[in-house]
């Protein structure tokens, strides 16, 4: 069980467990009693096809599959993957062949964050999965979290196509969707189907407001998160709320302290026992990025997401005529530095998720050992492929032996002085 408090009351009640969340903790209980867990590092045999494995899916998906990917509309091999993904989720021995060639654990990964035990610390950023429906297949592949959404209160059709553009000399996609999703209520009884199938993925729903001009002035804005954290509340293991989804309608009032107190303070007074985290800009200098983390300290939140897309295009040869923001490598310098801050300053009460331009052991590594207790991805799946998790998985592992760690908390914010 998370314990809950907010800044203002350290006495605070605990919330009572919902049903969703007895149901999980049983199946998860139930699920390891009476046996010793297993790791696949400890089995010479279980490693060995485990990398062997890895090898053919990473050969597999670049000379087969990424070409036939990369031969469609970057919308249409979007939704074509999500479907696949779905469908393959409803056929168990799949699951169970994947889960058995590609999934890698081992005990160094394993970590508790915001109160919260997690097989490994790398999950699915928020942006691929809107609508919930690759749980099941990101399960199988030995994600330790994922972020369904982002979703709204009200339905989304989201921006004018195309969505999608793919930049593969710069490690990037830019994308524009606005927020396209079938709304909080569809999305957040999937997720919540996720959270109590007994698997050992966390899950998380990342709420936003809806991309309307009907949302637009403050008072909806906040009316529509609210909306969306009562329907989560007690549904799922972590909520993000994002505050800096840069391609809707009516912009980011979020991202400036008054309006973002205001938000929060509304938040507060949901009841929910699941820790929180905030979706964070990365295009603001750190004076301005400071003064909203002093805002989030005061209120009833454990993490901050670090950070979103970048919107900058300064030296980078893009078409004046696409629209969106940057994904990936582009978006890790910013990143980076806003997460190292932000650990030096208020790592001793906000946790870190970090994500952008992830794509190798040494990078997540990086965001690691400069504060994020937990790493978040998309873009590398897309330009590397499923086997990708497990890549990073593998990596991260040797890392951590090599500088004589036992556990990957333990390298969290050591380089930051």
């Amino acid at each position: 069980m998370v314990t809950m408090s907010s800044s203002h009351d350290s006495g605070t009640p605990i919330p009572q467990l919902s049903s969703a969340q007895r149901t999980r903790l049983t199946q998860r209980f139930l699920r390891g009693s009476g046996k010793k867990k297993t790791y696949v590092v400890d089995s010479p045999v279980h490693n060995a096809v485990n990398e062997l494995s890895t090898d053919l899916f990473t050969f597999g998906y670049k000379h087969v599959v990424k070409p036939i990917i990369f031969s469609m509309d970057p919308d249409a091999a979007h939704a074509r993957t999500i479907s696949f993904v779905h469908a393959a989720g409803f056929i168990p021995p799949l699951m169970g062949l994947l889960r058995g060639m590609i999934d890698y654990t081992d005990p160094i990964l394993e970590t508790n964050v915001m109160g919260l035990d997690f097989d490994n610390p790398f999950g699915l950023s928020a942006g691929l999965d809107k609508n919930g429906e690759m749980a099941v297949g990101l399960d199988a592949l030995g994600f330790g979290f994922e972020t369904m959404g982002s979703t709204t209160a009200y339905p989304c059709e989201g921006n004018p196509h195309p969505w999608f553009h793919r930049l593969p000399q710069y490690g990037s996609l830019m994308i524009h969707a606005g927020l396209n999703n079938i709304g909080s209520e569809k999305v957040i009884r999937n997720a919540e189907k996720a959270y109590t199938s007994g698997r050992p993925m966390r899950v998380s729903v990342s709420l936003a407001r809806t991309n309307s001009t009907d949302a637009g002035d403050d008072a909806k804005g906040i009316a529509d998160y609210a909306t969306s954290m009562r329907r989560a509340a007690g549904r799922t293991d972590m909520i993000e709320i994002n505050i800096s989804c840069p391609n809707t309608y009516v912009g980011e009032r979020f991202v400036e302290p008054e309006p973002l107190d205001r938000l929060l303070t509304e938040l507060d007074t949901i009841d929910r026992t699941q820790p929180v985290l905030i979706k964070m800009p990365q295009d603001k200098d750190w004076a301005h990025f400071r003064d909203l983390l002093d805002v989030i300290c005061e209120h009833n939140v454990q993490a901050v997401t670090i950070a979103n897309l970048r919107k900058d295009r300064t030296g980078m040869d893009i078409p004046a005529d696409w629209q969106g923001n940057l994904s990936g490598l582009p978006a890790a310098p910013a990143s980076n530095g806003l997460l190292e801050n932000t650990f030096r300053d208020y790592g001793s009460r906000l946790a870190i998720a970090g994500v952008g331009g992830v794509f190798t052991p040494e990078q997540a590594y990086w965001k690691i050992r400069h504060g994020a207790s937990l790493v978040m991805f998309v873009s590398s799946l897309m330009f590397r492929g499923p086997q990708e998790i497990t890549i990073l998985k593998r990596g991260l592992a040797r890392l951590l032996r090599r500088d004589g760690f036992d556990h990957v908390s333990q390298a969290v914010g050591i380089d930051v002085d």
